[in-house]
């Protein structure tokens, strides 16, 4: 069984599945100790791993390159944040080849011109294609999957541009025309009901995904109350669990003038060995050094 097949019959049985934003192979390993359902390849957090704002500013080959390490560690389902794609329509076939290849499962385009601002930036500039180029694109990356269970799901920025329900509803009922599997609904809205009013006015047949990185009261029992929402992702807080606690311990060990403090509250040498499988190593090394 695919991977794509594995998120698809997740949905199915579950009714809503979690994802976990990753920006390595060590994040991805965690996010599926921790016990969620796949991970997201974000955009977000790989930018910000390179010290970048996240402005198109990695390559496609930089992205590809982690998610390939992604999927070489972790046996959970990826979902690939994929912006823009790159470019039109033909760049939209050249990624989804590449990503479907590198083990991805399912791949999400918005319909933002390229190159895009990230989307919670306070004053970012938010332009949006024509509706009938982006269904192009949707078009595209339907037409070059190979596997028919990877997910093609179109994300229209509407709501973030400013543009209200009724543009947002127009775009998503396009694209999923167009072909798209399911519909991505972005708010930048501090509280969730631009996103739940949204859910009830939507007549669509494809299923919602959300990212309540903005509003963060949106849990999943609210969530599941909707009824159309199959897909929840936990958009970057990965790297802003990283960074909090990278920021204690560095100022911890300046303050103490040493780590004898915060050596207490931190994981042992002995546990990072744990998640680089250096047990499976000895084992290898007793198999087959001569």
């Amino acid at each position: 069984m695919s991977k794509a097949k594995q998120l698809r019959d997740r949905m199915a049985e579950r009714g809503l599945v979690r994802i976990m934003a990753a920006h390595s192979p060590l994040s991805a390993v965690l996010a599926e100790e921790a016990g969620f359902d796949g991970i997201w390849a974000s955009g977000f957090e790989l930018s910000a791993l390179y010290g970048l704002p996240d402005m198109s500013l990695i390559s496609m080959t930089q992205h590809l390159d982690m998610l390939r390490a992604i999927a070489g560690r972790s046996s959970l389902p990826i979902v690939a944040d994929i912006d823009t794609g790159y470019g039109n329509a033909i760049n939209v076939i050249h990624a989804i080849s590449e990503y479907e290849r590198a083990g991805a499962s399912a791949v999400v385009i918005e319909d933002k011109t390229f190159p895009k601002v990230t989307s919670l930036a306070a004053g970012g500039r938010q332009e949006l294609l024509r509706v009938e180029e982006f269904q192009g694109k949707i078009n595209a990356a339907i037409s070059t999957r190979t596997d028919p269970n990877f997910l093609v799901i179109a994300r229209t920025e509407a709501l973030i541009a400013g543009l209200g329900e009724e543009e947002a509803l127009k775009r998503a009922a396009a694209y999923e025309a167009a072909g798209a599997d399911m519909i991505l609904i972005h708010s930048k809205q501090k509280a969730p009901d631009e996103v739940e009013s949204f859910v009830r006015a939507w007549s669509g047949k494809a299923p919602i995904v959300i990212v309540p990185t903005a509003y963060p009261e949106m849990n999943e029992e609210r969530i599941k109350a909707l009824g159309r929402i199959a897909i929840v992702i936990y958009g970057n807080h990965a790297i802003r669990a990283s960074v909090t606690a990278m920021k204690d311990v560095f100022a911890r060990i300046l303050k103490d003038r040493g780590i004898h403090n915060v050596n207490l509250d931190i994981v042992s040498v002995e546990e990072v060995f744990r998640l680089q499988r250096m047990d499976q190593v000895k084992v290898d090394e007793d198999r087959f050094l001569e």
